[in-house]
């Protein structure tokens, strides 16, 4: 069960660039070591990590290499939490990416006719690690493994064109509640099945009819269950796990929950038990449930609905309670209220 305490350090409270390097600072702080003294200790791990190197990261606005973030981080005594806080520098490197001034087809073909050009001149500068957005070139460990951060290797004029041709579709998947575009037929809100596209990222989920709470970890109130299912509770005291929405291709996305201390867990609904139909995160991401993000009304996207695939159940709150605490569950599609949310960043 995830357990709540405000008090632990973790990674996944950064929300850029500055704020990780922030919690970094704050980490070496706690570990009451020198850089001198944290340099030797990464030594004795078997890692490399040179105080001026560490202090010149800890100086910056910008993203450690992953190699110097994990044996920071085994220096620092936190061995454990390594994929984590890889984990975390991964999702912000992404965002920022995303978040990038968008560009044009014509300056796109521009950039990569200049490329491909430069890159016939020094063919040679190919071989070096490109710095592109999502994962980077670095001494690998299995904590990189864990965290999905992989080398990137351009070797040659075509694979540097390739991908310099898939910015600008990179460039449309910035985040947005895109507009119904299906006109309006004037059928009720449970027969609509548009599909709302969204880029992943970190969101909150709230019922619609009650902005003020979002889904979070909880109890079941009947007690039932000696683990963590899926409550409305006020978002002010509901600061994790960190809601992490992951497309996981063909218009469908995984829900994941991040906690400090007990790391990624995917929503997955309850098949059996005193629970059946509730949701309780499950490290096992590849067992957890897929969601379609649809339109929950014919006035546009602002109100959505999360459907499991497959099936064609919706997910509501139990017994359309609007009281903090009540359940989130799997239920007969309806329309009704208690099955509309609202996905925003955050």
């Amino acid at each position: 069960m995830f357990v709540r305490d405000p008090g632990e350090l973790s990674p996944y409270e950064a929300r850029d660039t500055a704020g990780f390097i922030q919690l970094m600072r704050k980490l070496k702080e706690r570990s009451g070591l020198t850089y001198r003294e944290l340099e030797e200790r990464a030594a004795r791990n078997g890692d490399v990590l040179a105080r001026s190197t560490l202090a010149d990261v800890l100086r910056r606005t910008s993203l450690p290499r992953p190699d110097v973030l994990a044996a920071f981080i085994r220096a620092c005594g936190d061995g454990q939490d390594v994929a984590s806080w890889l984990d975390a520098r991964g999702r912000i490197a992404a965002e920022a990416a995303a978040a990038a001034p968008d560009t044009t087809d014509t300056a796109a073909a521009t950039a990569g006719t200049a490329a491909v050009t430069a890159a016939t001149a020094a063919d040679s500068a190919a071989e070096m690690s490109v710095a592109a957005p999502g994962p980077e070139a670095g001494v690998q460990r299995q904590g990189d493994e864990a965290a999905g951060v992989r080398a990137r290797r351009f070797k040659s004029r075509t694979a540097l064109l390739a991908t310099l041709l898939v910015v600008p579709l990179l460039a449309l998947g910035a985040w947005a509640l895109l507009p119904d575009s299906s006109g309006d037929s004037g059928a009720p809100a449970a027969a609509a099945t548009t599909s709302v596209p969204l880029d992943g990222g970190w969101v909150t989920i709230r019922p619609a009819g009650t902005p003020d709470l979002c889904l979070t970890d909880g109890r079941d109130r009947e007690g039932a269950y000696d683990s963590a299912v899926a409550v409305q509770l006020p978002c002010a005291q509901a600061p994790v796990p960190r809601v992490y929405l992951e497309p996981a291709g063909e218009g469908l996305y995984r829900i994941q929950w991040h906690h400090p201390q007990h790391g990624k867990g995917c929503l997955a609904i309850m098949g059996s038990g005193p629970v059946k139909g509730m949701l309780e995160p499950r490290q096992k991401c590849g067992q957890a449930t897929l969601f379609r993000v649809e339109a929950a009304t014919t006035e546009g996207a602002e109100k959505v609905r999360l459907r499991p695939s497959p099936g064609n159940r919706c997910i509501g709150i139990a017994g359309d309670d609007t009281s903090a605490g009540a359940e989130a569950i799997a239920e007969r599609c309806t329309g009704a209220a208690d099955q509309q949310f609202r996905i925003k960043k955050g």
